[in-house]
């Protein structure tokens, strides 16, 4: 708990509400149910261990922060989350009310263990320690199911060391989720493309028919799609996607999008996680993926 001024609000409510929830307590010496709410705050910001923040303003003092949040009686508790006042509520309630009131709002303690353990992963990746990163990933998700993002990057991982089978069943339980969630279409499109790849034989060999197709007709966009699967299948992606931009140049409706949806597909796959800049930069472009953007931007544009 700590208390906040017109001088301190900026850094202890606003920018802190931007990583971790602020609940701000408008309170005054002479309230009897401030009195009360008081300690029933602090005990949750313990018990909650982390998980929200709680700051007290003596409205007597703080009148120009009281007035800003149009505070009318106390005591008077405001949720600060990401710079902005998402919840409320006044008067002293009991306990259990107030936990009704945080749960709402606040990330699970699994949300932030899971949230921790991606965090701890991808550094991993970034040194080049892919089964930690692997470990770590497994941990999120199983300590969160819910994490979308754990997922994602754990069956992504899972199918970049080559373990699809194990990719497969732990993707399972978000495969509904492929028509509403486009990176998760993205690990169907690319096991899929697995799929129909393994059975073809030597990859060498079987690229030189497709390509063999190609040179006697052009316009031959199964093989150029089922090309570019292989190309897929290999993690030769800017090569897949070269090949899907010939369909798209062509024909760009073919097969109600096909090759659009491959291609989207890969530039998801192939997105690095955002890197970590001071507030308010832009994270930089991942070069590749940029140039591939706007690629297919002037196909369909054209």
């Amino acid at each position: 708990m700590i208390d906040v001024t017109v001088e301190n609000f900026e850094a202890e409510v606003v920018a802190a509400s931007m990583s971790t929830p602020v609940l701000v307590d408008f309170w005054a010496p002479w309230c009897g149910p401030c009195k009360s709410l008081g300690p029933v705050l602090e005990k949750l910001e313990t018990d909650y261990a982390g998980r929200f923040r709680l700051v007290k303003v003596n409205s007597d003092e703080e009148q120009q922060l009281a007035g800003a949040f149009g505070i009318r009686s106390i005591p008077t508790c405001i949720l600060m989350m990401n710079g902005q006042p998402v919840d409320g509520f006044m008067g002293a309630l009991p306990e259990g009310k107030v936990r009704e009131f945080l749960d709402k709002h606040v990330p699970s303690a699994e949300e932030l263990v899971a949230e921790e353990a991606e965090e701890e992963a991808l550094d991993a990746l970034a040194d080049g320690d892919p089964q930690t990163a692997l470990e770590k990933l497994q941990h999120a998700v199983a300590t969160d199911p819910a994490n979308d993002d754990a997922r994602f990057d754990y069956v992504k991982l899972l199918l970049q060391l080559g373990r699809t089978d194990d990719a497969k069943v732990a993707f399972a339980p978000v495969i509904g989720k492929t028509a509403l969630v486009r990176r998760f279409d993205a690990l169907q499109r690319w096991m899929d493309a697995i799929d129909f790849e393994a059975p073809q034989g030597q990859p060498a060999r079987t690229l030189a028919e497709f390509d063999a197709k190609i040179a006697a007709n052009k316009r031959d966009f199964e093989a150029r799609f089922q090309r570019a699967q292989c190309l897929m299948a290999q993690r030769q992606w800017t090569a897949a996607m070269d090949e899907l931009l010939e369909i798209l140049m062509r024909d760009p409706g073919w097969s109600d999008g096909l090759a659009r949806k491959a291609y989207i597909a890969i530039l998801e796959i192939i997105e690095p996680p955002k890197a970590k800049v001071a507030d308010g930069q832009i994270p930089p472009q991942d070069p590749t993926v940029a140039t591939y953007r706007r690629r297919l931007s002037s196909v369909i544009l054209s």
